[in-house]
């Protein structure tokens, strides 16, 4: 009796999530295993030898300056940008569930940013910094826009924050949107009797009844951003003078420019372990507060 049982659960898995579970292992699981066997070898990416290296790859990522620096970097960019992104998203989805006129055609408008791809966004953005800035601040005599900011370290950091947030909050104000039309409106109209303000409605009603909204927001801009390279590559390209190099571009030079596939293997598994870490973290930190909104 246990073995039909067994079988038919089987057979039901195999119908409606074998496929699903081969493209997974396909794409996913065979590859990251693999990647992680190629962190004991010497590969170049090239030829058919993959000399056994041991933990000497890891003993040169923990050696790679540059790369810790990169990786401070990643920090620093991911810790201002996922704050302003969510600041952002969060003003954007009360002003368009605040019943003002066009709403939705505002919320289509703020969400298009999400739907160019980071290379095409990268190229946009440049010409404008480069280019629109610039002529507009020596037609108007305005100083800090009469020069390029991507030619500066400052400058370059700056604008990759900002891209990352005009592309971002448009989709993460999606997440907010739910998370206000999902509060009931009984409890908002029960708060309004009893008479609360909108503004002490917002915080002590609306935002701890939108915990699961916040902690989706964070873990999605937080794995965004620690993995950003498209935009990196386009729009500054680590310029100027490595200054904006970050931890996803080291990696990627590191294995296919530098032809050292090992080792860029090796800081690829402690970035993704790194990002991994920081995600479990604010999700488990988000989900106790939660629990106990």
């Amino acid at each position: 009796m246990k073995t039909n049982t067994m079988s038919y659960k089987c057979r039901q898995f195999a119908m409606f999530a074998g496929v699903t579970t081969v493209v997974f292992a396909a794409v996913v699981i065979v590859p990251f295993l693999y990647g992680l066997y190629l962190t004991f070898t010497s590969w170049d990416g090239v030829s058919k030898d993959k000399p056994f290296v041991g933990l000497l790859n890891y003993a040169s990522t923990f050696g790679d300056a540059a790369y810790w620096q990169a990786l401070g970097r990643t920090f620093i960019y991911s810790a201002i940008a996922v704050i302003l992104v969510n600041v952002v998203a969060f003003v954007l989805a009360f002003l368009v569930t605040s019943g003002v006129k066009g709403q939705n055609f505002f919320r289509a408008g703020f969400f298009i940013p999400n739907l160019i791809g980071g290379i095409v966004l990268g190229y946009i953005w440049k010409f404008v910094f480069n280019r629109a800035f610039v002529a507009l601040g020596n037609a108007l005599s305005i100083g800090f826009l009469s020069t390029s900011w991507l030619a500066t370290t400052g400058g370059a950091m700056l604008c990759l924050i900002i891209v990352s947030v005009w592309q971002y909050a448009g989709y993460m104000m999606l997440i907010y949107v739910a998370g206000f039309m999902s509060v009931s409106a009984d409890v908002l109209e029960a708060a309004q009797i009893d008479g609360c303000t909108n503004m002490q409605t917002l915080v002590h009603i609306s935002v701890p009844l939108m915990a699961s909204s916040f902690v989706q927001c964070l873990f999605l801009t937080v794995t965004r951003c620690f993995m950003v390279y498209d935009v990196n590559l386009s729009l500054t390209k680590g310029e100027p003078f490595n200054s904006s190099v970050m931890a996803a571009m080291h990696v990627y030079n590191q294995a296919f420019t530098y032809k050292n596939y090992g080792t860029g293997q090796a800081e690829a598994l402690i970035l993704f372990v790194v990002c991994a870490v920081v995600g479990v973290l604010q999700v488990y930190v988000g989900k106790k507060a939660e629990v106990s909104a």
